[in-house]
């Protein structure tokens, strides 16, 4: 996969990055030791951010939009069966 580093010294570059780090600092404090949190700290951090709206997603949740990309309508090939 393609990759992309930020210049150093560069913070215009890394706006979406540095939002995303101070929202999981809300729950993550720095030095905050990961192998004392159980798995279901992890997965309740995860939710929170997963499910904060955004404006730039329209004021909806990250979870909203990745679940309407994998809603889609199924069309039939065959018509109704009349009885």
């Amino acid at each position: 996969i393609q990759t992309f580093f930020c210049d150093p010294h560069a913070p215009w570059q890394k706006g979406g990055i540095e939002n995303a780090i101070g929202r999981l600092r809300r729950d993550l404090p720095r030095r905050t030791d990961l192998s004392v949190l159980q798995p279901l700290d992890l997965i309740r951090i995860a939710r929170r951010y997963n499910h904060t709206p955004r404006q730039c997603l329209d004021f909806r949740t990250p979870a909203e939009v990745f679940s309407s990309l994998l809603h889609f309508k199924c069309e039939s090939t065959s018509p109704l069966s009349r009885e």
